[in-house]
């Protein structure tokens, strides 16, 4: 069963918009010294839209080669096309990934209907070598997988798991009612972490990870440990950064608070602009306020 925290990492660009894979590796190692379960590579904040066929492939690969063999590496490999997310799954599980993390096709929405998606994730997964985590984003996607698609797409044994973005937490919560124990309900976002684990969830996918790694990984232990003052305590400090770096900012405050935390977090790739200075200075109020040190 797939539990625990994970950072879905950025993808770091160099000034002329390259992977800088150098600071991949200097931010993987310092992933690997926090309380971290794992990394997603190639989520949303991987800004894996920006990404060629071949620039996937090839940072998949190399995240996994360069981040600790006993901690787990997910890749995101949802595309539009069935045949395009089978090939980057079967990619993923020759890298050595643990499980493939698929967002639901969205850019036909309107064709998205409960039974296509269905067949789309049953096709994933019996052609994927590993297992499969579904995804569900509906601010980015405009679709949101029901609770009752998500529990039928369950029965199939390779899919195994769900990231859930939505922050509904009563859909989360039937979800977690109704599916087999070892279905792993994972939280997609800071602000709704505690009240998901409550509830059942198992982990969470959380951008806040990535500059909060070890608060994130605190709410979970604590909650397990019975200390539910102590998890409450810590899941209100990480609600602002979490905003500030997702609803707020986004990817480039996710990113310039990583410059600012000892991290390379570097520009994002166009068309999106990197933070102005006001909102960086707003931003590293934020940080300071939850108790950070950030730096710049």
């Amino acid at each position: 069963m797939i539990r625990g925290i994970f950072a879905p990492i950025p993808t770091p660009f160099s000034p002329d918009g390259e992977i800088d894979y150098g600071k991949m590796e200097e931010n993987l190692n310092s992933w690997a010294s926090t309380d971290l379960t794992g990394v997603v590579v190639l989520g949303s904040n991987g800004e894996f839209v920006y990404l060629s066929p071949e620039e996937k492939a090839s940072l998949v690969s190399f995240v996994r080669k360069n981040f600790p063999s006993d901690r787990p590496v997910i890749a995101g490999t949802g595309c539009e096309s069935t045949k395009a997310t089978i090939e980057l799954t079967e990619n993923a599980g020759d890298a050595g990934c643990d499980a493939a993390l698929v967002l639901t096709p969205h850019y036909f929405k309107g064709a998205m209907n409960p039974g296509v998606l269905k067949q789309f994730f049953f096709d994933v997964a019996e052609a994927s070598p590993i297992p499969v985590m579904l995804y569900n984003m509906p601010g980015n996607t405009g679709l949101n997988m029901s609770s009752s698609l998500v529990i039928e797409l369950a029965e199939h044994p390779n899919i195994v798991g769900i990231k859930d973005s939505g922050g509904n937490i009563v859909q989360i919560s039937e979800i977690i009612a109704r599916t087999p124990e070892d279905f792993s309900v994972f939280a997609g976002s800071g602000s709704f972490l505690l009240p998901a684990l409550t509830m059942g969830a198992v982990g969470g996918t959380l951008a806040v990870a990535n500059i909060m790694a070890n608060s994130c990984a605190e709410v979970m232990e604590a909650l397990e440990n019975g200390d539910m003052e102590r998890a409450v305590s810590v899941q209100r400090n990480i609600l602002a950064p979490n905003a500030a770096v997702t609803g707020k900012y986004g990817i480039p405050g996710l990113k310039a608070a990583m410059d600012m935390l000892g991290y390379y977090g570097g520009p994002p790739r166009l068309p999106m602009h990197p933070l102005d200075e006001d909102a960086r200075e707003d931003l590293r109020s934020i940080l300071l306020e939850a108790g950070l040190s950030p730096s710049n």
